[in-house]
């Protein structure tokens, strides 16, 4: 059996920069952490899978990651495949995509295809548009419509408080955000440019830098968003980023510590709170024999 480790993200920068049709052109800035779905596999005749939360079973990203690398690659071998959900979907912080580019590297050898990197980015953008950033992990400049990944220098080992509002999940939710910028909301990717000059220097990305597209019509599309940043901000002192496409939030601290202390002022309501530490590239190792 294959165990793997999926993480969570967060985009430290997130720039749209045009629209093109029916799609934007991104550049962004996404830092894994270590909040991690944990997913398992074996051998099987057939794709089977079952999760840990039944609702995301049917048309799942991993069932669909692993059709689509036995159709590209003509593997007649099945897998048994279960996720333990452990990231919150649908909050921006990636899960399904990363679900995704885990199953990819972890049939990728259980199958032992032994498909070179560049063919699996190319099977990862063709499942989503978040999905290649995963098959890196770390700190990685995102662009185009997602699938142009490049590894960055890794940002400073920080602590992460992530509030994960207790919402119900809006289907179609990223698009409805993409479809809500207007145009005057597109920037020219000066963030992004700025940050990572930051980060080849050693240091951490400067929260003015930490600029968020859908931070601007957020609000309008999670009722209840601002009260739950003013708990946040209350809480670890400092400022607050969306996560993503939302309505996940979070918070940078230096210290494990100060990030405990925050989630305790935090306990007792009804979202979810995490306490999690940024991640270095590693997602070719997370997948080791249980």
């Amino acid at each position: 059996m294959l165990t793997v480790h999926a993480p969570a993200k967060v985009n430290l920068v997130l720039e749209v920069l045009e629209r093109r049709e029916d799609y934007h052109i991104i550049s962004s800035i996404a830092q894994t952490v270590d909040l991690c779905d944990a997913l398992s596999f074996e051998p099987a005749d057939d794709l089977h899978f079952t999760c840990s939360a039944p609702e995301l079973v049917q048309d799942n990203l991993v069932t669909r990651a692993a059709s689509l690398l036995r159709e590209r690659f003509g593997i007649r071998a099945g897998a048994r495949m279960h996720l333990e959900k452990r990231i919150p979907w649908g909050a921006g912080l990636g899960g399904g995509s990363s679900d995704a580019a885990a199953t990819l590297l972890a049939l990728n050898r259980l199958w032992a295809i032994d498909a070179p990197a560049d063919r699996l980015e190319t099977l990862a953008a063709e499942l989503g548009s978040d999905v290649p950033l995963f098959l890196r992990g770390g700190t990685v400049l995102v662009e185009g419509k997602g699938e142009v990944v490049h590894p960055l220098t890794n940002h400073p080992s920080m602590h992460v408080v992530l509030l994960a509002p207790a919402a119900p999940v809006i289907r179609g939710k990223t698009g409805l955000m993409y479809r809500r910028l207007r145009p005057e909301l597109f920037t020219r990717g000066q963030f992004v440019r700025a940050a990572a000059f930051a980060l080849e220097r050693g240091r951490r990305v400067p929260e003015d830098l930490m600029h968020n597209a859908f931070e601007n019509v957020a609000d309008e599309v999670f009722p209840g968003l601002a009260h739950d940043r003013a708990l946040l901000e209350d809480a670890v002192g400092v400022r607050v980023h969306l996560a993503g496409s939302g309505p996940c939030l979070y918070a940078l601290l230096p210290s494990r510590a100060a990030a405990a202390a925050a989630a305790t002022r935090l306990a007792g309501r009804e979202h979810r709170v995490f306490v999690v530490q940024t991640m270095a590239p590693a997602a070719p190792q997370s997948v080791r024999d249980a």
